[in-house]
């Protein structure tokens, strides 16, 4: 009986041990952290440098007499109204080959390279001469004799300087229609005269058309004339145009037909601009 029990024991030892041996060979329940340690980590992705704006065309000439700083909602046709010139001039004086396309904050020159432009006014630019200095044309208008810098006299007008005669251009009435409504510089920048579609719309002074379309807001079928360095006349609401950009016309001629588009009636909205700046019209007009 006793040599069974040793035995019992025994066995009991050697499965204690097995055991033991086994629970330390087993898996683990608790991993550890592993840490990688080799390059395959994702290193964090540094930010791409800022790249710096590329400036706008001409933004260098910002703020600078005979340029003008496009806005929102801008066109060609719009800044050569305002500015007393030619769309396609003023196309061709910035290098634009499609003049649909310009930025806001875009800077164009809208005055020819022919004229110098100060705080003072503009003044046609002198022709070199190695023997006088020629002097720019004083504020009057009327042209000054050559005579060394020292003593040339300097522009006073705040505006710019019209060339001699300039200002003494003389306009027609563009329609025998009644007056609709007169000049208002904040709401209506020219004279609205009434009458009947198909009206004949003459051109107030002899010109050069700078402009023959529907491309402005507000003012239906458009003409532009240009009549020297300081007049344009618009004559909006047109039925039919009779004449074509480039084209030159006299003073009295018929160059459209009165009608209503894009307006509330058949009239035409009549403006005169000097040096792009809205003028009352019947200043300009004779007594009737």
């Amino acid at each position: 009986m006793d040599v069974l029990r040793r035995q019992d024991w025994k066995k009991a030892l050697g499965l204690t041990a097995l055991v033991v041996l086994g629970g330390c060979a087993g898996p683990s329940l608790h991993k550890a952290p592993v840490e990688d340690r080799g390059g395959s980590r994702t290193q964090p992705t540094a930010a791409p440098e800022a790249v710096p704006a590329k400036p706008l065309p001409g933004a260098e000439n910002a703020g600078r007499p005979g340029y003008y700083s496009v806005k929102p909602g801008d066109t060609l046709i719009r800044i050569g109204l305002d500015s007393g010139q030619s769309w396609k001039d003023i196309a061709r004086w910035n290098g634009l080959d499609n003049p649909n396309l310009i930025e806001v904050g875009q800077v164009l020159r809208v005055i020819s390279p022919n004229v110098v432009a100060t705080d003072a006014g503009v003044t046609t630019r002198p022709v070199a001469s190695s023997t006088v200095t020629p002097v720019a044309i004083p504020a009057s208008g009327a042209a000054s004799a050559p005579a060394p810098v020292a003593s040339a006299p300097k522009p006073a007008a705040s505006t710019p300087v019209a060339a001699a005669g300039e200002d003494d251009l003389t306009f027609i009435w563009p329609t025998n229609g009644g007056l609709v409504a007169g000049f208002d510089e904040a709401k209506n920048k020219g004279l609205d005269l009434g009458g009947k579609a198909g009206d004949a719309v003459l051109a107030a002074a002899d010109g050069r058309v700078v402009y023959a379309g529907a491309g402005l807001r507000g003012y239906g079928n458009l003409l532009i004339l240009k009549h020297n360095n300081t007049f344009l006349t618009a004559y909006a609401h047109n039925q039919t145009l009779l004449v074509k950009e480039d084209q030159s016309v006299r003073k009295g001629q018929k160059i459209a037909e009165m009608g209503s588009s894009d307006a509330d009636r058949v009239k035409l909205h009549f403006e005169i601009r000097r040096n792009g700046k809205p003028v009352d019209p019947a200043k300009y007009l004779p007594n009737r």
